[in-house]
C-alpha cells in the first residue's frame, strides 16, 4: 500500500493558513518543584517547560503525567488544553489515565492471557473481562526517576527512567524504560520511547493525555482528519476481531476530516463513542502525520506525527459528570479526545497484527509529536 498520510485533502482553506504562534520570544527552561507526597512519603516532583514562545507543559515523577499544557488561541490568549487534576491524590485513585504514561502493554488483551514462548501468562482483569494500559498498577501509578534534558537548540525537556521487575503485572522480563519530553522552540511536544528486555515480552507504550483545545465543554465540534483508510473492529467489549476493515462507509471514516460529533449518532457501543483503534496507511516504521486537529472556536490546531503502526481515538466516552478536574471543572461526556499511538489492541492474540514483542537484545523505540499552531 502506497503511504498516503502525508498527502491527505485540507478540510477548508483555512487550514492553509496554519501558523506557529507568534508570541514575542522569550527563554526556554526547564524548572523543578514538589508536588506533593504519596501516603508513604514519596515526594513526587513537578517540572516545568517553557519555550520561547511561552508555551508551557507541566509533568509529574507519579506516572510521568502530563498535567498542565498551555498554549495560545488565534487571538494569543494562553490555555489550558488538557484534562487533569490540582492535586496529586486524584491521579492516585481515580483518574482515568489523564496525561499519562501507559505500559508495559497500551490498550486491551482479552481475557488477560496470551501464550508466550509456549507458556502462557495471566494479567490481572481492570477491564472485565480483559486487561487494559498495563494493569492494576502499570506505568501510570508507578514513580519515575526524573532529570532535565536538552532537545535540539537547546529545547526543553525531561527525561524518565523507570525498570519493571520480572513478573511485574505478571509480565515475563525486565524491563529497562527510557521516556524523553522534549518542548521544542517549534511548538511540538516531542515524545522519545526507548526499552530493552532480558527475556521476550510484549510492549507498547503510549500517552493518554486528554486534549479539549477550546480549553472547556465539548469536543464534537472539533474536526479530526486521520490518516487511516481501514480500522481494526471490536467486539461488544472492546477487544479486536482480528478484521482490518475499511472505513469507507463507515462512521470511522475520518480521511477527508469532518467534526467528531457528525457521525456519532451511527455508533452502537455503549456508551457511545469513538473508542477504536484506526490502521495508519503509514503502516508504522517511519515519522509520518497520523491526525490533524482543529477547534474552530478557539484556531488551534494540533497535528499528531507517529512512527507507530496504530492510533487509537477515544471521544471521552465514559466521562460522566462524576470527576471534577483543574479549575473546579466537571468532566462530562465528550469534553475530550485521546489520540493514543501505538500497536494494535490484543496484538499479542493475534498474528496478524504487527507484533509487539521485544526480545533481549533489542531496543525498542518510539517517537510521537504534538505540533501546535493557529488557524
Amino acid at each position: 500500500m502506497t503511504p498516503r498520510s502525508l498527502a491527505l485533502p485540507l478540510l477548508t482553506a483555512a487550514l492553509v493558513l496554519a501558523a506557529p504562534f507568534s508570541a514575542k520570544a522569550m527563554q526556554s527552561s526547564t524548572t523543578q518543584s514538589p508536588y506533593g507526597k504519596l501516603p508513604d512519603g514519596t515526594p513526587i516532583e513537578q517540572y516545568t517547560l517553557t519555550n520561547e514562545s511561552g508555551v508551557t507543559l507541566k509533568v509529574i515523577t507519579y506516572g510521568a503525567i502530563i498535567t498542565e499544557l498551555r498554549v495560545p488561541d488565534r487571538s494569543g490568549a494562553f490555555g489550558d488544553i488538557v484534562l487533569g487534576f490540582d492535586k496529586l491524590e486524584p491521579y492516585e485513585t481515580k483518574s482515568p489515565y489523564f496525561g499519562a504514561a501507559i505500559g508495559r502493554v497500551g490498550n486491551r488483551i482479552a481475557r488477560g492471557r496470551f501464550t508466550l514462548d509456549g507458556k502462557t501468562y495471566s494479567l490481572a482483569i481492570n477491564n472485565a473481562p480483559n486487561h487494559l494500559h498495563g494493569g492494576l498498577r502499570g506505568f501510570d501509578k508507578v514513580v519515575w526517576k526524573a532529570e532535565a534534558a536538552k532537545g535540539p537548540n537547546g529545547a526543553p525537556g525531561v527525561t524518565f527512567r523507570y525498570t519493571s521487575a520480572d513478573g511485574e503485572e505478571g509480565y515475563p522480563g525486565t524491563l529497562s524504560v527510557t521516556m524523553t519530553y522534549v518542548l521544542t522552540n517549534a511548538n511540538e511536544l516531542v515524545l522519545h520511547y526507548q526499552a530493552t528486555t532480558d527475556k521476550d515480552t510484549p510492549v507498547n507504550l503510549t500517552n493518554h493525555s486528554y486534549f479539549n483545545l477550546s480549553g472547556r465543554g465539548d469536543i464534537l465540534g472539533h474536526v479530526l482528519r486521520l490518516a487511516a483508510s481501514r480500522f481494526t473492529p471490536v467486539d461488544d467489549t472492546l477487544i479486536p476481531t482480528g478484521a482490518i476493515a475499511p472505513v469507507a462507509g463507515t462512521p470511522m471514516d475520518f480521511m477527508e476530516g469532518k467534526p467528531i460529533g457528525r457521525d456519532l449518532g451511527r455508533l452502537a457501543n455503549k456508551p457511545q463513542g469513538y473508542d477504536h483503534n484506526f490502521v495508519l496507511d503509514s503502516g508504522g516504521g517511519h515519522l509520518a502525520l497520523a491526525a490533524s486537529v482543529y477547534d474552530p472556536a478557539s484556531g488551534r490546531a494540533l497535528d499528531l506525527l507517529t512512527d507507530q503502526p496504530g492510533v487509537q481515538f477515544y471521544s471521552g466516552n465514559f466521562l460522566d459528570g462524576t470527576l471534577t478536574g483543574k479549575y473546579g471543572v466537571v468532566y462530562q461526556q465528550h469534553d475530550a479526545f485521546c489520540l493514543e499511538t501505538q500497536h494494535f489492541p490484543d496484538s499479542v492474540n493475534h498474528p496478524n497484527f504487527p507484533s509487539t514483542i521485544l526480545h533481549p537484545g533489542q531496543v525498542y523505540r518510539s517517537t510521537t509529536i504534538y505540533r501546535f499552531s493557529v488557524r
